[in-house]
């Protein structure tokens, strides 16, 4: 048996991405169909310039735009992404039929693969988000911690992200649920080592995390760390990346923030851990971070396989 050959949700961490989120026009699905069947041996051929850099693009479907591009059976995770508002903080839903995840060592490639793209969709799907990411130093965010250090590796990758025999007809297929956060940095660095370390459960430089006797009920960590009923960690593939500009944000400083990508092959995973950090677990112990991050984007896509996007 030849199994389904998923997208490249499973490649290591690059130090390039550009996410675009669209939204697809009335009458646009057929040349929205004909171009993400293109899309691997578009990135293919760009890639070929430099193979070293390792371009791939990752595209997710959303709800309603898979029924109006592909029908037929959907997938059994698929839905909206609803919006999670807990009293304080709010992890808001936007608007996004398709979602592009390009990623490599060298962004030229990754603006060249967009472009191409977004050339061909002209016309057909506008683009209501455009994040350009890079490497801060070590894998660190903005906020000057590592980020993704929970990542699963060899095996346990494949049976985090993948779906299974739990969902036969989109077996190899994957969900990826997306948010822009931003960062108030003049307050967080305004916090000493030890304040930020509490908020995110972590070590700042040598990204240790902290004994669970020593978190506080509201670090990071400790809302984001979830188990299913027999006590077995339940795993996500984060691919967040930093991203910014020094000047011209609402105040007339710079924008700062984190692009969160999360791959799993259940949404209802990273659901109960956004759940956690914006309702509090319990309610009204919320995330720590979110006194200094704040959730402007949030939607949900299916990750079809090779075979599903180019059939």
């Amino acid at each position: 048996m030849i199994l389904p050959e998923p997208q490249a949700v499973t490649s290591p961490l690059t130090r390039a991405a550009v996410f675009l989120v669209l939204t697809i026009e009335p009458g646009g699905e057929g040349v929205v169909r004909e171009l993400l069947a293109d899309v691997q041996d578009m990135a293919r051929a760009i890639g070929f310039r430099n193979v070293e850099a390792s371009l791939s693009c990752v595209v997710g479907i959303g709800s309603d735009a898979y029924d109006r591009v592909y029908g037929g059976p959907r997938p059994a995770g698929l839905h909206p992404f609803a919006e999670i508002r807990g009293e304080r903080h709010v992890a808001p839903a936007t608007p996004g039929d398709v979602f592009l995840h390009i990623k490599a060592e060298q962004l030229d490639l990754c603006f060249e693969l967009a472009a191409r793209l977004t050339q061909r969709l002209r016309g057909a799907a506008v683009v209501v988000d455009e994040v350009h990411g890079f490497r801060y130093f070590d894998r660190r965010d903005l906020l000057g911690f590592v980020d993704g250090t929970e990542n699963p590796v060899g095996p346990a990758v494949g049976n985090a992200l993948l779906v299974g025999d739990d969902d036969p007809d989109f077996a190899g297929g994957s969900y990826v649920v997306i948010q822009k956060y931003l960062h108030d940095l003049t307050t967080w660095n305004a916090m000493t080592v030890e304040q930020q370390e509490a908020a995110v459960g972590r070590e700042k430089l040598s990204d240790i995390e902290l004994p669970d006797a020593e978190k506080s009920p509201g670090a990071h960590t400790a809302l984001t760390s979830i188990e299913d009923e027999d006590g077995t960690e339940l795993e996500i593939l984060r691919d967040n990346m930093p991203f910014g500009s020094v000047a011209g944000g609402p105040d007339g400083g710079g924008e700062y923030g984190t692009y969160f990508v999360g791959y799993t092959r259940d949404p209802a995973v990273i659901e109960r851990m956004l759940r956690n950090m914006f309702v509090g677990d319990p309610p009204g112990v919320t995330d720590h971070l979110l006194e200094v991050s704040t959730a402007v984007t949030g939607s949900l896509y299916f990750v079809p396989t090779v075979d599903q996007l180019e059939g």
